[in-house]
């Protein structure tokens, strides 16, 4: 039997646009709820050669990915907030490799992003599930994509984007057999 190799840059797949529906809205507010833990626990008892080890051939390290995902939902955070108070704004984008190369990136250790991502994701929470189903039709417009997104696909692509990378991080401690 030929099986076809992971990729490992989607080691759950790509995000796949979901309808909306109450159960799969609960899914992913838990997974936003539940990230920075789920993330803390993925990089437990790793050393700082294991922390600067990349999760592929090419990709970024541990620690790199730790900081991009609080990097990215700042962003995401902030994208909501403008999406629920302004009428369809055109988001900021941002050039993730280069933001992933930032001294701030290899200076700090990584518990400064996990703190962060703690009090950031405790907010986002409290947004999230505050809004009422409508909201999640509310629009941004992506400027490089040149489309409009509903805040309901954000929160489906903020919620696999960090199960998206703990799977990175996970793949890699299972490929090391790292304990």
């Amino acid at each position: 039997m030929n099986t076809v190799p992971k990729d490992p840059r989607y080691p759950i797949g790509r995000y796949t646009a979901t309808q909306f529906s109450g159960a799969q809205k609960t899914e992913w507010l838990n997974d936003i709820k539940q990230l920075p833990g789920v993330l803390e626990y993925a990089i437990q008892n790793l050393d700082e050669n294991q922390l600067n080890t990349p999760y592929r051939e090419g990709g970024w390290t541990v620690k790199q990915l730790v900081h991009h995902v609080a990097d990215s939902h700042i962003n995401a955070y902030v994208r909501f907030k403008l999406g629920l108070t302004e009428n369809n704004p055109t988001i900021k984008t941002y050039d993730e490799g280069a933001w992933a190369n930032l001294p701030d990136t290899n200076a700090l250790p990584i518990n400064v992003s996990l703190t962060l991502l703690h009090a950031l994701h405790l907010r986002w929470f409290a947004l999230l599930d505050h809004m009422k189903d409508e909201d999640f039709l509310k629009t941004v417009f992506h400027p490089e994509r040149k489309t409009e997104l509903t805040l309901w696909n954000l929160l489906g692509t903020y919620a696999w984007h960090g199960k998206h990378h703990v799977a990175h991080i996970t793949t890699l401690r299972d490929n090391m057999n790292w304990q």
